[in-house]
């Protein structure tokens, strides 16, 4: 939801010191938040909603509300809250518009997708601009079974070329971001260097890292991967609070401003699926409600698919972004928790064929957990539940002289970088940022881990890939980047460097 703009000013401008302060940190004398997370709490939201600045009170009361009614019920749903007189009437106060977006996903040489979610069923249409002149027009409609949410799918644009945009709710001015803008990714064959961010664990405390926000605004990036643990913390198979949780991502001011200019990309991990170091179908629960976690994911994001789709489910997808392709992996929902289940034989056979399919210099691959052994013993990563499919994968690409292959994975707080010697002499390279909520989680490093090559533990930071085809010699150069703009860490790899060679 995007607040009226003289709210949106007055919720963003002048916010305290509190705002730089670690999660932890903030509320001294009581357990540290994320330690009172995933029971429904209200008070637990609120401390959020207003942790980088105070919300105005009415934007509060409405969060409470619309928290009451979706935590009343394990299927409670925004159609049925927008129904409720209270909501109406607070959100007519408030001038309210819709509830959430926009958030721009899918993003291509020639058109984007855009998600909206609005107060009540209605005709959604998106104007594109250059130079105040319509270039133009694309239309979407919100029902009660797309639980108001709706993706509006924007065709014909040219490559890499701004375009300014507002959204209109049955013929009506949506308020959104006033600088919300469109950019199209390069050519695929053009020497335009194409420009990823990336990172994992949000969690609901990072979202509204307005410092953050804005400094990976700023570079110009022309998409954002999220890897798992974004927006939704521990809610099981309650999926009225799945949907409480995503609407305290929408009210969050940095969110609504990154979001309606860098497009972004989303799987899930263990938090934002069930709850810590859950996967398939945990114990006590049923089929359905997995399919219920998964319904109520698909309405709350613009991805480019959401794995299979409807019938056999899971959130992977392979996208292409510029120069680059990216495949995005599911590590939860097929597991069947035990060995040599990981990804499932489906999505295994999937990953193969679109590994094959890949034609550009570079791949971004891309894990919810850890692909490498280092951290916490493999703990609920590949090295613990399916060292025979990552060897499976990564035999595959050797065989097969897959180039420009780049494992990025999260998880387990903070960010660590290894290099993974093979046999063959090759070696794979893991970029794990899961610093988007500046957590503390396992050792940052250890005297042991020869191969790491950067490390960080407890501040907010993301990365950033940059590939730059103009050489004779492909590159791409990593950025490891604190909230606060400095680079911690800076690798450079070439394509050659990247393709395992004939054996």
């Amino acid at each position: 939801m995007t607040i009226h703009r003289r709210q949106f000013l007055k919720a963003t401008i002048g916010l305290s010191t509190i705002a730089l302060l670690k999660p932890e940190l903030i509320f001294a004398g009581e357990k540290p938040l994320h330690q009172r997370l995933g029971k429904g709490d209200i008070n637990t939201s609120l401390e959020i909603l207003n942790m980088w600045g105070t919300q105005p009170q009415e934007i509060q009361d409405w969060y409470k509300v619309s928290h009451k009614f979706l935590a009343t019920d394990l299927q409670s749903s925004y159609a049925e809250l927008a129904k409720t007189e209270t909501f109406i009437d607070l959100a007519k106060k408030l001038k309210l518009t819709h509830i959430g977006g926009p958030i721009l996903g899918d993003i291509t040489t020639n058109s984007v997708k855009i998600w909206v979610r609005t107060l009540k069923p209605a005709k959604v249409m998106a104007k594109l601009t250059i130079d105040n002149k319509t270039i133009t027009e694309a239309f979407s409609q919100t029902t009660t079974e797309s639980d108001l949410a709706c993706v509006i799918q924007v065709k014909n644009l040219k490559p890499y070329t701004c375009y300014h945009y507002q959204i209109f709710i049955d013929d009506k001015p949506a308020n959104i971001p006033i600088d919300a803008v469109i950019t199209t990714a390069p050519d695929q064959n053009a020497s335009d260097k194409t420009r990823i961010a990336f990172g994992t664990c949000y969690h609901r405390w990072g979202i509204g890292n307005s410092k953050q926000a804005e400094l990976i605004a700023s570079r110009k990036p022309h998409a954002l991967l999220l890897g798992g643990d974004v927006a939704v913390q521990d809610r099981r198979n309650h999926i009225g609070l799945h949907r409480a949780d995503f609407l305290l991502r929408d009210l969050a001011p940095a969110w609504q401003k990154l979001v309606a200019s860098v497009p972004v990309y989303t799987t899930w991990d263990d938090h934002d699926y069930f709850d810590n170091d859950l996967a398939g179908i945990p114990k006590g629960y049923k089929l359905k409600d997995k399919q219920n976690v998964w319904k109520a994911f698909t309405q709350a994001w613009p991805n480019p698919a959401f794995g299979f789709g409807q019938g056999k489910q899971g959130v992977h997808f392979r996208s292409r972004i510029g120069c680059c392709d990216v495949i995005m992996l599911d590590t939860r929902y097929f597991r069947e928790n035990k060995a040599g289940s990981f990804l499932g034989d489906e999505q295994m056979a999937w990953l193969k064929t679109q590994l094959l399919d890949c034609t550009g210099p570079f791949i971004i691959l891309s894990s919810g957990t850890m692909f490498s052994d280092y951290v916490s013993k493999g703990k609920d990563s590949w090295g613990k539940w399916d060292p025979a499919g990552r060897e499976t994968i990564f035999k595959f690409i050797e065989d097969n002289q897959i180039p420009g292959v780049l494992l990025t994975s999260g998880d387990r707080h903070g960010a660590r970088g290894f290099a993974i010697p093979r046999p063959s002499g090759y070696n794979f390279y893991e970029f794990e940022v899961a610093a988007l909520g500046g957590r503390s989680g396992p050792p940052a490093t250890d005297p042991s881990w020869k191969t790491q090559f950067y490390s960080l533990s407890g501040e907010f930071a993301f990365g950033e890939f940059t590939f730059d085809t103009t050489k004779a010699d492909p590159t791409v150069t990593f950025n490891l980047i604190h909230e606060d703009g400095k680079i911690l860490h800076t690798k450079t790899l070439t394509k050659k460097m990247l393709t395992p060679s004939k054996k």
